[in-house]
């Protein structure tokens, strides 16, 4: 599911709520709400199981707020997911016997399934949860039936890993394997003193890296982060783009990788960016109204395509299938990977980036259009070759 209005809504009115409860209350930290909020929501409208009307399910996912004094982003989620916390709550921040205290209470508020504040405490108890999810799962699950199968997620700040609490936990759980539990890190390098660095310089990714953890960076900020000879640009849209299915780091690293593989397929349709999306559902729609199958394949980065294998790279455009690419810029450059190429040879034109689309055909029915005539023209070629496959490589 993509990225919509409501769902950017929902961040602001998450943001606003962390804002106006700690304004009226002259109390309490927004700054971990309001940076937050985006990954807060996708996670809790997305990916999280739980019940607001019985709050004790014990299959429910768990989740903790280490960085405790962030608790109004907590207190906005569970008012907006349906937990018996009110507006009125809300509004009673911070005050003396209220639903919503100036740090989560397990016992005073629905939904808050630990008591956090000191800084450190709430990871080592995600931790716990983690551990006793396991423990529970590997007594009772049996094949086929999962009576226990939950996750624990964890929100946590800087303050929370420079204390040894959260570090010997932390180090536990890498060794216990706990791959129930997922902690995301809000590195904002903000504290009381300014700037964390100030007292917290270490590389907190390789230290849970030598934990035993699984620690995710962005492609395109790890391969920049571990390019060390070379410069690296970050080209990013301006428009919001949907999150697709099969699009890992794992892959995207590589530079280019299958999206979509499919039986049988009679063209391969390559793109990058923002057409991505494009071309997946023009290959939904060449399925739909044509019956032709097609490959989705995503190219975010030539040069560093090019340093893969040619075995890899052929396992991406192989031989015996026609390809085309889809870039809404010019052609130059798409004939090293594709036999035909769709781009704009010209300079754009001015308006709404939709209607912008719509007249160059950079559309579902527009790539359709262009796939079939490629798959048309290249119908008599017996053992069509990949671009991959040339007689000899350029000088780079």
């Amino acid at each position: 599911m993509g990225y919509t209005e409501v769902d950017q809504k929902a961040i602001n009115t998450i943001r606003l709520l962390a804002v106006d409860a700690t304004f009226k209350s002259n109390s309490g930290h927004p700054g971990a709400p309001m940076g937050m909020a985006p990954v807060a929501h996708v996670l809790w409208d997305r990916f999280m199981r739980f019940n607001p009307k019985n709050p004790k399910w014990l299959n429910r996912d768990r989740f903790v707020l280490s960085n405790g004094h962030g608790c109004m982003l907590q207190y906005a989620l569970l008012h907006l997911f349906g937990y018996d916390l009110t507006i009125d709550d809300l509004k009673a921040f911070r005050t003396v016997d209220s639903k919503t205290p100036g740090h989560p209470e397990a016992h005073d508020t629905p939904g808050v399934e630990v008591t956090t504040g000191p800084l450190g405490q709430g990871i080592s108890n995600a931790v716990g949860l983690a551990m006793a999810q396991a423990h529970t799962a590997a007594t009772f699950n049996k094949p086929g039936f999962n009576l226990c199968d939950n996750y624990t997620y964890c929100f946590l700040g800087d303050g929370c890993l420079m204390e040894g609490v959260s570090a010997e936990a932390s180090s536990l759980a890498g060794h216990l394997q706990l791959g129930n539990l997922i902690c995301i890190y809000d590195d904002n390098h903000i504290s009381i003193d300014g700037d964390t660095n100030v007292a917290f310089t270490e590389d907190v990714a390789k230290r849970y890296e030598s934990y035993g953890w699984h620690v995710e960076t962005s492609a395109a900020y790890y391969i920049a982060l571990t390019s060390k000879h070379t410069p690296s640009i970050i080209a990013l849209s301006r428009q919001n783009l949907p999150q697709l299915e099969g699009s890992v780091i794992e892959k995207a690293i590589k530079g280019g990788y299958v999206l979509q593989e499919v039986e049988g397929a009679q063209i391969t349709l390559v793109s990058t960016g923002s057409e991505v999306s494009i071309a997946v559902d023009a290959a939904k729609y060449l399925l739909e109204k044509h019956n032709v199958k097609a490959r989705v394949v995503s190219m975010p980065c030539f040069e560093v395509f090019d340093a893969q294998s040619k075995e890899y790279r052929l396992s991406v455009l192989p031989d015996g299938i026609p390809s085309l690419s889809i870039e809404v810029m010019s052609t130059m450059g798409w004939e090293r990977y594709t036999h035909e190429q769709f781009g704009l040879n010209r300079f754009g034109a001015s308006g709404a980036y939709k209607d912008v689309y719509k007249k160059f055909e950079f559309t579902p029915e527009g790539i359709t259009k262009r796939a079939l005539l490629t798959i048309d023209f290249w119908k008599d070629v017996p053992n069509v070759r990949s671009p991959i496959n040339r007689a000899f490589q350029q000088l780079i």
